[in-house]
């Protein structure tokens, strides 16, 4: 492993650093720590989300969505997270290694990750002066968190566990069924249960 592993690193050596492995990392207080990896259910999701929330942003360029959004903390030299999803409102230009002024982030939560989402990403999150919506998802069950900014300290989270719970980003524009995240995924209920990704709105 490089001897960048042994030491803090910045964010620009962290970019550059290669351990020789195909393992995914996110930089945490200028530590790597490697990334769980993803399975059927979770990406899934991110693609479904990815798709609608790109159709949305189509009436509203420059505005895009990411996934794998490199993520900075603000202030820091030594964070750098991946996002699933993000959203932003600046153009695109080239060489860029973060995702900047993000509007939207989006995590899908696995029981491998739900505890550093939760506990670590979302504070820095909600520290990015920019973001306005955040969308925790969860990749084994119907269920979302959407933690909504009031002003510069207090949030507002939603939480949907229907199908028919309307997912709304008001940053964005984006208004849609649960349960169209969920097409496709087998969450291990009965055929009555399972979210079809048909809207009965």
């Amino acid at each position: 492993m490089s001897e960048f592993a042994y030491k803090r690193m910045t964010v620009d050596e962290f970019l550059v650093w290669d351990d020789g492995t195909d393992t995914r990392y996110e930089l945490i207080d200028g530590v790597p720590v490697a990334m769980a990896p993803t399975y059927g259910g979770h990406q899934i999701i991110a693609a479904n989300f990815g798709r609608h929330l790109a159709n949305t942003l189509d009436a509203r360029p420059p505005c895009h969505v990411r996934s794998e959004a490199g993520i900075l903390k603000p202030n820091s030299i030594r964070t750098y997270f991946q996002g699933d999803l993000a959203v932003t409102c600046s153009p695109h230009e080239a060489g860029q290694y973060a995702i900047p002024n993000p509007v939207v982030i989006v995590e899908i939560l696995s029981p491998s990750t739900e505890a550093d989402d939760r506990k670590v990403k979302l504070p820095v999150y909600r520290s990015i002066p920019s973001v306005q919506e955040i969308v925790l998802v969860h990749s084994e069950r119907l269920y979302a968190e959407v933690h909504r900014r009031l002003d510069d300290t207090r949030w507002q989270v939603d939480l949907l566990t229907e199908p028919e719970d309307v997912l709304r980003l008001d940053s964005v524009g984006y208004a849609q069924p649960l349960a169209l995240l969920y097409a496709n995924v087998d969450l291990g209920k009965s055929p009555t249960t399972v979210a079809s990704g048909e809207s009965s709105l």
